[in-house]
């Protein structure tokens, strides 16, 4: 019925990409092409390392990934129960299944090439001229949203960088969210959010490491700004899980990753749940290829329908030296399909 074949796949950084957990300069994938004999498709499955709840070693990733796309060939359907504790490789197989329609993955406009979905511009981590320097190169690109990663360098010259943006563009104009993964101390967290909010802030992510309920519901209770989820959602893949930390911890958003929060079928579970007890969501990427980010901004525009408003976390197809040539391209603080494709 179908034939899958696995490829490991080394993408090279243009720059470091710094986060509190670390910096990368490279990312492994394993990109995994399927055909029925006629059509060809490919997914690709992109654990991040120290973080993925599947971030096994490679040889042993290989061999679990290989067995479930065994399973696959057997019976043609993917053994989605089976595989919620693998959401990397879980993403990947759907994507490949998908793309034997073709590029058109999802029927919708932006799928078509006729509309856009507004994108968030990404400022990595880095020293205070470098941030400095990658910020004002995305506000004169014409982003209206901007994301800082912070958390890693001295909070004074974060909180300098937070003020001169705001010293220039006001919120009205510009859009300012926070990512801190993790990286502020519970003691001193809630000072720090104090403090960032003078400047307008829409939300924070992750201001603590995760798997700390009762702290992280205490901050989003008290905190004066928003507080969203990010890393806090990996490895709940059970969905009272899901319901039960939502309900507990209380967050004003969610941050989805289909690599990291299983899949586009439990991002689709995490929205349903979370619109259900009121707290928003939006979907970013996770360092994939533009394979990888093809599939997301498609799955995007299809689970959260026509005219998207709220920018998602869908720019990083930029960021190798050695990516996959996809048809996608950032026009402004959006993100297209070309219209050929």
């Amino acid at each position: 019925m179908y034939q899958i074949d696995i490829t490991e796949r080394i993408f090279h950084f243009k720059q470091p990409a710094g986060t509190s957990r670390g910096v990368y300069t490279e990312r492994s994938s394993w990109l995994v092409e399927i055909t029925d004999g006629q059509r060809h498709g490919v997914g690709e499955c992109a654990p991040l390392p120290d973080l993925s709840c599947d971030a096994l070693q490679p040889l042993i990733y290989n061999k679990v990934l290989r067995g479930f796309c065994d399973e696959v060939e057997q019976t043609g359907e993917i053994p989605y129960e089976a595989m919620r504790d693998y959401p990397s490789m879980l993403f990947g197989l759907e994507t490949a299944l998908l793309s034997l329609r073709g590029p058109r993955l999802f029927d919708t406009p932006f799928s078509r090439g006729e509309q856009g979905i507004p994108i968030n511009g990404l400022v990595w981590m880095g020293n205070y001229q470098e941030m400095l320097q990658r910020m004002e190169e995305k506000l004169h690109q014409g982003f209206r949203c901007v994301k800082l990663k912070v958390g890693a360098i001295d909070f004074d010259q974060e909180l300098d960088l937070v003020k001169r943006i705001r010293d220039r563009f006001s919120f009205h104009e510009v859009e300012l969210r926070l990512d801190a993964n993790g990286g502020f101390r519970p003691d001193e967290a809630l000072y720090r959010l104090e403090l960032l909010s003078q400047y307008a802030i829409h939300s924070i992510e992750q201001p603590i490491k995760q798997k700390q309920w009762a702290m992280m519901a205490e901050l989003c209770r008290d905190a004066p700004l928003p507080i969203a989820l990010d890393e806090e959602l990996i490895g709940v893949n059970d969905p009272e899980t899901k319901r039960q930390m939502l309900r507990i911890i209380k967050p004003a958003y969610i941050v989805l990753k289909p690599s990291l929060h299983g899949g586009m079928m439990g991002c689709r579970e995490w929205i349903s749940i979370a619109r259900e007890e009121g707290i928003g969501s939006w979907i970013t990427s996770a360092l994939e290829s533009n394979i990888g980010l093809n599939t997301i901004a498609q799955f995007c525009s299809d689970v959260y329908g026509d005219h998207i408003t709220m920018p998602q976390g869908l720019g990083t197809g930029q960021l190798f030296t050695d990516n996959i040539p996809m048809s996608l391209e950032i026009r402004g603080d959006q993100l297209w399909v070309s219209r050929n494709s």
